[in-house]
């Protein structure tokens, strides 16, 4: 490793809340040498985020502490340094990109003056037309289109990848040394994380500024790193150079999560695939791991999560385990439309349509999991309501089994509720925060006749939840009670309260960490195969369409532009767009 740049040595970084002490940070140590990107990955809560927060020194003082370590900048430890030394090197020295940049900048503020103010901060003495010129340059230098007249734009005017690009244009105004990327893709389209990836490479070569990047995502992480740092429960389990992580990983955790990406999962009714150089002992019987962790990798072997990484391999169905292509179609879109009225004027006549969903046709076999991709306002999602009648049809037809929706009353569809429903993307905001999980669960149940008395739902949702993994005792806890993992499969318990035919899942892997992601598909296929259940599943990840579905449907700009077998329309598209979206996803081959 060559000079460092940045050197942690035993940082120690406690939270104190309600009188308890959390070990947020405990006794790590790595360093970033000039002009290279140290990646930090783990799951939730491993501490990587306050790690980095930590370093730039953000963390509430009344809140946070650090009772031992050094964090040394060319030598300097900045732990030492007073308020106004601080911020002398916030913004100059060391800038940092956040997660989500629309909760991040200012909707008051035009980016603008935003990016001319933290410019200004840091070089008093530079006038007005200094400090905008060097703004326009740093939004040209992220590829901003017409950077000039974007400068009195606000964050709401721009896009999701432009939001970003902005973020990293603030950030890089002051030409800092070290640059720290939070999740800086996490919420972004594959494309928009690929260009955005791609910039962030091309900055660090022209400028030579070192970078602190943290994903949970192993593809960005064999992008972007040169060195890996791998976090569990605020300790840093394994450190080096990225590619001897991620062929030879070490620890046990780090080996757990690689086999937890949905390339390295093996079908059930398939054997799991082991790389030839995996000499892996079972990690179950690692004496350093703590119970829980021992509990959670017995659910990954018995998954079948086995191996280190290997390379990008297009899965495909295991014969014998599911339905046949040509099998009667559950559901049948024809010509589908969904389109919203734009209005202007003073007596807001319709002026244009918004083509939200624009002639789409589309079958559904039963008993078949059907993958809709395509990146953010392409309509998918759009698409998914409109087929549940949670949005309602401009025109089209759709039918399950037979039975028409489109034209019916709220009255004539609650029978047919029963047959279709929907898994959302965040469960926090889709499930009543008011309600215990046994009124959420059992009160579809009474609506729809399921039950003779109240004695029996609770019984079928208690066994429901047994076959979520969860136990009984969850039925008489609130929504904040459970993580981020236990609230999806709450909000799948739900759906699959009313025993459906049909499910659409929209987006329900997109937050989580990946050893809960491959929980959930784990758990979604043994449903399938128990239910004979018939899935719409709503996503931008590839890597979860290769591994889940039997068909792959590719929307774009509010049309169907491919639709397959998934391991032909991802082994082989045909649509350019198809191929584009394909080459943008981050691979883990190295």
């Amino acid at each position: 490793m060559s000079q460092p740049l940045l050197e942690v040595r035993n940082l120690r970084t406690y939270l104190n809340s309600g009188g308890r002490e959390v070990k947020a940070v405990d006794d790590i140590s790595f360093s970033i040498p000039k002009a290279q990107t140290f990646c930090l990955v783990g799951e939730s809560g491993s501490g990587k985020s306050v790690s980095a927060l930590s370093v730039i020194r953000l963390l509430p003082q009344g809140v946070a502490s650090h009772p031992g370590g050094e964090i040394l900048l060319n030598g300097q430890d900045l732990l030492t340094l007073d308020d106004p030394g601080i911020r002398a090197v916030r913004g100059l020295k060391i800038a940092m990109i956040f997660q989500e940049p629309m909760t991040s900048l200012n909707p008051v503020m035009s980016i603008g003056e935003q990016i001319t103010e933290a410019l200004q901060l840091h070089h008093p003495h530079m006038d007005d037309a200094e400090a905008q010129e060097r703004c326009i340059k740093a939004l040209e230098q992220v590829q901003i289109p017409n950077a000039g007249s974007r400068f009195r734009d606000y964050p709401h005017q721009l896009s999701g990848g432009q939001r970003q690009r902005v973020m990293i244009a603030m950030a890089l105004a002051c030409e800092p040394h070290l640059l720290i990327a939070d999740e800086p893709t996490t919420a972004l389209d594959v494309t928009v994380q690929a260009e955005i990836l791609r910039l962030m490479r091309k900055l660090q070569d022209d400028t030579g500024m070192s970078m602190l990047f943290i994903t949970h995502d192993f593809g960005v992480v064999a992008q972007m790193a040169h060195w890996v740092g791998v976090m569990q429960q605020g300790k840093l389990v394994e450190v080096g150079a990225c590619r001897e992580v991620l062929r030879h990983p070490q620890h046990p955790y780090t080996r757990q999560l690689l086999a937890a990406l949905p390339e390295n999962l093996a079908k059930p009714g398939a054997e799991p695939v082991q790389p030839p150089h995996s000499e892996d002992p079972d990690p179950v019987d690692d004496d350093s791991l703590s119970d829980s962790d021992k509990k959670l990798l017995s659910v990954l072997a018995r998954a079948g999560l086995r191996g280190q990484a290997k390379p990008h391999v297009p899965l495909v169905n295991a014969p014998g385990t599911l339905p046949s292509a040509a099998d009667e179609p559950l559901l049948q879109i024809r010509d589908l439309k969904v389109w919203f009225p734009i209005k202007k004027g003073l007596f807001r006549h319709t002026v244009d349509y918004i083509r939200a969903v624009d002639e789409v046709s589309l079958d559904i076999p039963k008993g078949q999991i059907v993958a809709l991709v395509g990146e953010s306002g392409c309509g998918k999602t759009t698409l998914g309501r409109a087929v549940l009648q949670l949005e309602p049809p401009t025109a089209g037809s759709i039918r399950i089994d037979g039975q028409e929706l489109t034209g019916l009353s709220a009255r004539e569809l609650r029978p047919l509720r029963r047959k279709m429903q929907i898994a959302f993307q965040d469960p926090q905001s889709s499930l009543n925060p008011r309600l215990l999980v046994e009124t959420t669960l059992t009160e579809p149940m009474k609506v729809h006749g399921i039950g003779a008395n109240q004695e029996q739902r609770i019984e079928l949702a208690g066994q429901l939840l047994e076959d979520m993994q969860l136990s009984r005792d969850s039925l008489w806890r609130y929504p904040h009670e459970f993580s981020g993992g236990q609230r999806q499969r709450i909000g799948l318990a739900r759906a699959l309260a009313l025993n459906p035919e049909f499910v659409v899942c929209d987006e329900i892997t997109s937050a989580l960490d990946v050893s809960v992601q491959a929980e959930i598909l784990q758990l979604l296929l043994n449903i399938r195969q128990q239910r004979n259940l018939t899935l719409l599943f709503i996503t931008h990840n590839i890597g979860v369409v290769e591994y889940l579905s039997d068909r792959t449907v590719v929307m774009y700009k509010g049309k169907i532009v491919e639709q397959g077998e998934t391991a032909q329309v991802c082994g082989q598209p045909q649509h350019a767009y198809t191929q584009k979206l394909l080459a943008a996803v981050p691979r883990l081959s190295i």
